[in-house]
């Protein structure tokens, strides 16, 4: 059936339409670079950029309206061109995009994972597990999107509501029947899920991040607690279940929230549901034993460290919830090889390691750093910076985690964007210099530099640990975007490469 601009009209309260409902809508597009045919242009005030600057050029790659919050007689619409105007632009998107692509989210089983940590490698452990059971699996995540194997570049670590019901209904059209889904705080707030029934839903752990927008801790955790609210919420699919670590204090909140099932996971608490028990850490991998409601199972990691135990029993929850067979989840655990960017060795043959890690707030960069040290037999030497326009509270805190837990640290930019880079670090470096007790450390601003400088430092034994920007290809600065990977300067660093 077509879907006229007259029957979205009918979806928001308080809209206004100037020109002809009968206008058929084929797509709703926010950018205008990707208008097809037919589409519903949405023309938005962002924080940079005006999106009605953008409507002439939308209109002449075959936009046949335009949606937006200001009156048709100044929203620079060509005569002729239907524009419907709506009093608040987050609402409407809410009542009109999951409707337009009929809802795909209904149609599979979603799962949810939210946190401040564990994310991307709880998601692609979850997606590893059903696909392991014989399920399609899409993804939707921090590194990229996945239709089965198929990779799709992602931007955020959860899309807009435009971009994302557009990829479900994709995914929903390819025989995709399961979506594995880091959700952010910010997708919470900002009501970027909305349209999205999720089956299952697990919360990793809440440390500081993201204070720039949340405000606090109170607000940040209440925001990932959405995640659960909208679990708990009637919906169209029964059997909903909440996977929730109880070693954070954050996940007594998440189980008040989920007002549903739940499967809770801990390596300390022995009320859990699922436990980790018996755990050794290698240079290259962990050994333990997961003991639920199905017995015990024990597994030989590929990856190491704590925080990966943890991932490991969020991904198990899921799947148990998921309904895979817990000897589909023994034998093929230990299979997993890892994630881009997450704790990745880069090996080229050294006497010493070299791991790069996404580890970018202060919790992160300490569950590295500790993974690390248990690691290394000699020293740990950390590279490692803060984001320019974020929360800039966690600046020093990441300084003296450096400190405390590095014999050596190398303070570098991150992605600096508008930011001046040397006021950045002048931020981190009074945290350092509080905890440093006469360790090394040195500031240098460009990244490439310090990455070479933590190399040549780099002795038989030793565990160099690169910082924050993890899978990331690129560095943003204040006037351009640049190629920067830390892997590929790691290994021409070890190949011998000059500055």
């Amino acid at each position: 059936m077509d879907i006229t601009l007259g029957m979205i009209l009918k979806r928001v309260p308080g809209a206004k339409l100037t020109g002809s409902a009968d206008a058929v809508i084929k797509d709703i597009v926010q950018d205008s670079r990707e208008v097809t045919p037919g589409a519903l242009f949405v023309a938005m005030e962002g924080l940079h950029v005006d999106g009605h600057k953008f409507i002439a050029g939308a209109v002449a790659g075959g936009a046949v309206a335009v949606l937006t919050t200001r009156y048709a007689d100044n929203a620079g619409a060509p005569e002729g061109i239907p524009v419907l105007t709506v009093p608040d632009m987050d609402a409407a998107l809410k009542a009109i995009v999951p409707w337009f692509y009929d809802y795909p989210a209904m149609k599979m089983r979603m799962i949810g994972i939210t946190g401040t940590n564990g994310k991307t490698t709880t998601s692609y452990l979850v997606r590893h597990l059903l696909q392991a059971a014989g399920r399609r699996v899409g993804l939707i995540g921090t590194i990229q999107n996945m239709i089965d194997d198929e990779v799709i570049p992602t931007h955020n670590t959860t899309p807009n509501i435009i971009d994302l019901q557009r990829l479900l209904a994709r995914m929903c059209s390819e025989g995709i029947t399961h979506v594995v889904m880091e959700v952010s705080s910010h997708a919470l707030d900002m009501g970027r899920v909305a349209g999205c029934e999720y089956d299952t839903a697990a919360f990793s752990n809440l440390t500081q991040d993201h204070l720039d927008y949340h405000g606090t801790m109170e607000n940040y955790c209440l925001a990932k607690a959405k995640l659960f609210d909208g679990l708990s919420a009637a919906g169209r699919k029964p059997g909903k279940k909440a996977v929730v670590n109880i070693d954070d204090s954050a996940g007594r909140i998440m189980l008040e929230h989920a007002k549903c099932g739940h499967t809770t996971y801990s390596v300390k608490d022995e009320s859990a549901s699922l436990r980790a028990m018996d755990i050794k850490l290698t240079g290259t991998g962990a050994s333990f034993t997961v003991k639920g409601e199905f017995g015990q199972i024990k597994l030989n990691m590929r990856i190491t460290g704590l925080f990966n135990v943890y991932n490991v029993l969020a991904a198990v929850g899921c799947a148990v919830a998921e309904e895979v067979p817990v000897e589909v989840i023994e034998e093929n655990l230990p299979l997993f090889k890892g994630v881009p960017g997450r704790f990745e060795a880069i090996d080229m043959g050294q006497n010493f390691g070299v791991v790069v890690d996404y580890s970018h707030t202060p919790d992160g960069l300490e569950n590295v750093l500790r993974a690390a040290r248990e690691i290394a037999e000699g020293r740990v030497i950390v590279v490692f910076g803060c984001g320019g326009d974020r929360d800039r509270t966690k600046r020093p805190i990441m300084g003296r985690i450096a400190a405390e837990l590095a014999d050596i640290v190398i303070v570098t930019s991150d992605n600096p964007r508008s930011e001046d880079p040397d006021f950045i670090l002048s931020e981190i470096v009074p945290g350092v210099e509080e905890k440093i007790a006469g360790k090394q450390y040195e500031v240098l601003v460009d990244r490439h530099e310090a990455i070479f400088r933590a190399v040549k430092l780099a002795e038989d034994g030793d565990m160099v640990v690169i910082a924050g920007k993890g899978h990331e290809d690129y560095q943003i600065l204040k006037d351009k975007t640049i190629h920067f990977d830390d892997r590929e300067q790691a290994r021409e660093a070890l190949m011998g490469g000059n500055l």
